[in-house]
């Protein structure tokens, strides 16, 4: 009798671990659109890990929220939105997909196209992934997936600028005058000092400042070096970061949203600091 229930539950949990894998890859080959005003590309920073309401039809992978940047973005530019922000993606994904059956990001830039955000970079350097990992946050499952920090040094940021210019430049070809902006992640870390929010020591800390100051340069070479804006979240959140008064970020352990991604304050900051820098690149461009 034991043994059939066994047997009986195995399969159950069979069907649904095939029922979720269909779901996923029928997800992940549908067509994008391709017909909106503003496309959102990269990763859970823009995607809105963690800020409520799951956006509709979106997959279920990405964890991407109608209360995301891109979205608050898309309101105060009036222009129709299609996000293709996915959590955990990389730049490779933007460019060339592979992200759990999903296609490449960039591919629903079309020549409607007028505005293009690419926050990405982060998950290509293991940098909130660290952070998880030193601070508890990611349980045994997460300490199995994720690996041990790589020294500072051998991280791949030339692959983010890389990757960052070529992502500008397939926009540029599918959609020759749309503004494109990379957005930088705001600040995690306060300069200097530590704070219990943070959930982890000194040492962890120093590391992420580091990864995030050389993650920030890149984005501003790839910028720099493919004539896109820099839109400078980390000279705009200075003074909220994890440990200010004013957070625009969480930290180890919040009482809503994601740990070390930005709460609903950090969104509507961003929103506001990129509709600032493109609003007359818009216009100008119509």
């Amino acid at each position: 009798m034991i043994r059939n229930i066994a047997v009986i539950g195995i399969s159950v949990l069979a069907a649904l671990a095939l029922l979720v894998l269909l779901v996923l890859f029928w997800q992940g080959k549908r067509k994008p659109d391709t017909s909106g005003q503003y496309v959102a590309l990269g990763s859970s920073f823009a995607a809105g890990l963690g800020l409520g309401a799951r956006e509709p039809g979106s997959p279920f992978v990405c964890m991407r929220s109608t209360n995301g940047y891109p979205h608050q973005l898309a309101r105060l530019t009036g222009l129709s939105l299609v996000d293709m922000s996915c959590s955990g993606s990389t730049t490779e994904h933007i460019l060339k997909g592979g992200q759990v059956f999903l296609g490449p990001q960039i591919d629903a830039v079309g020549a409607d196209t007028r505005l293009v955000t690419i926050t990405s970079g982060g998950n290509d350097v293991g940098y909130i992934g660290d952070l998880t990992l030193a601070s508890g946050g990611a349980g045994a499952l997460g300490k199995l997936l994720l690996s041990e920090p790589k020294p500072v040094a051998e991280r791949n940021f030339g692959l983010v600028t890389e990757n960052m210019i070529k992502i500008v430049q397939a926009v540029r070809a599918r959609a020759p005058k749309a503004v494109i902006a990379l957005v930088s992640y705001p600040n995690l870390l306060p300069e200097n000092a530590s704070c219990k929010e943070l959930g982890f020591d000194a040492a962890v800390a120093d590391r992420g400042r580091q990864v995030a100051a050389r993650l920030h340069e890149a984005t501003k070479l790839a910028a720099e070096q493919s004539g896109a804006i820099f839109v400078d979240m980390a000279g705009a959140s200075a003074g909220h970061d994890i440990c200010s008064a004013a957070p625009w970020v969480n930290g180890a352990a919040p009482g809503s949203g994601a740990p070390f991604h930005p709460n609903q304050a950090g969104a509507e900051a961003t929103a506001q600091t990129v509709h600032k820098a493109v609003a007359e690149l818009l216009q100008t461009a119509q």
